[in-house]
């Protein structure tokens, strides 16, 4: 497969390294002193499962460059969605795929409007990476997984043929028959864990371990529930408290991207994590005041410090 990373990040640097490392053609979109990093001294990442450096890759910051793709990983900012989407249209042959690993709801929404449905396919990642400096990836644990699939529920070539590039390269990779419902699955953690570690701004331990501030990570999430269920998406009425369940498993120092953003002064996605979930919740008569609490609260730093420039 011909493989396009459009935006060269956490997500994108990592399993797009891991990709390239076993040997499968990718090329890599960045910007600015990471792109400069990457021309100079190639793409390294720090990882538990074992560093890695490719000391040349194909990388570039105008994707028209780079001819057509059989799949797009697409994994920028989610406020440079639209932007980047209409960067892309010169990589889309017939069969192009596009998979976002971005967070949030909203991002195929937005591809779907922009590159065309038949062009977009389901995904999310889990996932903690981030740039550590222009040109290095840094994993912090062992996690490392994909999933994605097509909206259909069909197990399409190209989703099969991305599935068996993963599995090749040792990239913990899954083939959802209802990606709809698994992207949800994940928001509704994502949005519990970015909102709390962010405004309380401490990892999940201290919040998960304090009674008043356990109780409002699990309004938090069971208000993406209902809006979710309104919108027709077939989770359980009770899936909140599954996804607590699922807090207290996770290690105690475990934050969110966003957590990272803010302690960094970087712009951050409340608008499409917590933001969303109340705006959609206004749309169709569903109460989230937690939600809207975090937006409003997280509304002072959503732009970033004045001159500090996000990655």
């Amino acid at each position: 497969m011909r493989l396009v990373v459009m935006g060269t990040g956490g997500v994108g640097g990592y399993f797009g390294a891991r990709l390239a490392e076993a040997g499968h053609d990718v090329a890599f979109v960045a910007r600015g002193r990471h792109l400069e990093a990457l021309r100079d001294k190639g793409l390294r990442v720090q990882s538990p499962l074992g560093d890695l450096h490719l000391p040349h890759i194909e990388v570039t910051d105008d994707p028209a460059t780079l001819g057509q793709a059989d799949l797009v990983l697409f994994g920028v900012k989610l406020w440079d969605t639209e932007g980047a989407a209409e960067q892309i249209k010169p990589l889309l042959g017939t069969h192009t795929g596009v998979v976002s690993f971005q967070n949030g709801v909203v991002k195929d929404d937005i591809l779907r409007a922009r590159l065309g449905a038949e062009h977009v396919v389901g995904g999310v990642c889990y996932i903690a990476a981030t740039i550590a400096e222009p040109g290095i990836i840094r994993h912090a644990n062992t996690l490392q997984k994909l999933v994605f699939g097509e909206y259909d529920g069909t197990t399409s070539q190209r989703v099969q043929a991305f599935h068996d590039a993963c599995v090749d390269a040792g990239i913990d990779a899954e083939i959802s028959a209802d990606i709809e419902r698994t992207i949800w699955e994940k928001f509704v953690f994502l949005v519990g864990l970015s909102g709390l570690t962010s405004t309380v701004r401490a990892p999940i331990g201290p919040i998960r371990d304090n009674p008043r501030s356990r109780a409002f990570l699990h309004d938090v999430m069971d208000e993406v529930v209902r809006v979710a269920r309104a919108q027709g998406v077939s989770l359980p009425a009770d899936y909140a408290d599954d996804r607590l369940a699922f807090v207290d498993q996770v290690p105690a120092d475990m934050t969110s991207s966003m957590h990272f953003d803010l302690e960094h002064g970087n712009r951050l996605e409340v608008a499409w994590l917590s933001g969303d979930v109340a705006d959609r919740g206004k749309a169709l008569g569903i109460p989230t005041p937690a939600n809207r609490a975090i937006m409003d609260l997280l509304a002072v730093h959503s732009d970033g410090r004045p001159g500090v420039t996000a990655g």
